[in-house]
């Protein structure tokens, strides 16, 4: 009976090591899992490239040909405004332009008709008194030097030849310059002046074609501001395009963070919105600043810890993403 006994004590001290010594194991087990440090998760997200589409000119929407969400084409008509002053103004410029041009008509094609023919006219007079004039002085020239007149019947003789002589010379002049009509100079004053107000009206023409908003670019619409109606100033943005194609994606790490993630290198990441795994590279790499995030650890003994942006581009075209999807590096 005493020796049962015993051997029920052992027994029972034998379970109860074994208990102890799986509660200990448990322990440990679960101490470790608890305190096994999490893998550090840097998440990002995903960037494309928008074109804002505005005018030059202010007006009033009077057409928005596209919707949110649609595929467009570079070179497609988005918006159309609506600006009278614009064709206002170029309606002033042709005017200013065909009042130019009729000047440097008028300066290239010289004097009328009728102008010709009496600067001529006047060319003919002028010649026949310098032909009685000139006869005039040859007989007085002869009879003084017979000494028949005095000098001073010569001497007016003489000046009323040089005096014909000289309106002949006048009235050739304006004959002359009647065909040949304006100068030289004259001319290419006109010209300039035709160009300047051609350089005017194109200058309106091309701000009319700003009334047209194209799309520079293949993309998507992803925002419309305006409505149909509505007035917009000059820079105004009317809606944006979205280039899927040139995406993306930014992440801001701590710079104990940063091995192995250097420009040119790969990282896989992930997107939770696709449930998949994508192969990025990084580009670009830049401190934040000082306004940026800092994490202090100088109390322990250690240095602030100081934040970088890094863009990395896919490797291969991810269709499915948009601009704001969550991209994560573990």
């Amino acid at each position: 009976m005493e020796t049962d006994l015993k051997l029920i004590r052992k027994n029972n001290m034998l379970l109860a090591f074994i208990f102890l010594l799986a509660v200990i194991i448990l322990l440990i087990v679960a101490g470790w899992f608890l305190l096994k440090p999490k893998p550090e998760i840097i998440q990002g997200q995903a960037e494309t490239k928008e074109v804002r589409i505005s005018g030059k000119v202010p007006g009033r929407i009077l057409e928005i040909r596209v919707t949110e969400g649609q595929t467009v084409h570079a070179g497609d008509t988005l918006a159309v405004l609506d600006n009278p002053e614009v064709q206002a103004k170029l309606e002033q410029a042709q005017a200013a332009q065909e009042a130019a041009q009729a000047q440097s008509d008028k300066a290239n094609k010289g004097a009328r008709e009728e102008q010709i023919h009496s600067a001529y006219a006047l060319w003919q007079k002028a010649k026949a008194g310098l032909n009685i004039a000139e006869k005039s002085y040859q007989r007085m020239q002869n009879l003084f030097d017979k000494g028949v007149v005095p000098a001073q019947k010569r001497d007016e003789a003489e000046a009323n030849f040089q005096a014909m002589k000289a309106t002949e010379q006048a009235a050739w002049s304006q004959c002359t310059m009647a065909k040949n009509g304006a100068e030289k100079e004259d001319k290419m004053a006109a010209q300039a002046l035709v160009n300047r107000a051609k350089g005017a009206v194109d200058e309106v023409k091309s701000y009319l074609s700003e009334q047209y908003l194209i799309s520079p670019i293949d993309g998507e619409i992803s925002e419309i501001f305006p409505q149909v109606g509505e007035l917009v100033g000059t820079g105004t943005p009317i809606m944006n395009v979205m280039d899927k194609k040139d995406m993306w994606v930014v992440f801001n790490v701590r710079e104990d963070l940063l091995k192995n993630k250097q420009i040119g290198q790969m990282v896989t990441a992930y997107i939770p919105a696709l449930d998949k795994s994508v192969s990025l590279n990084i580009y670009y790499m830049k401190d934040m600043g000082t306004y940026a995030a800092w994490k202090a650890t100088k109390t322990n003994g250690q240095y602030d810890l100081k934040t970088f942006e890094i863009k990395a581009r896919p490797v291969e075209a991810i269709d499915e993403i948009y601009p704001g999807m969550s991209v994560i590096i573990k």
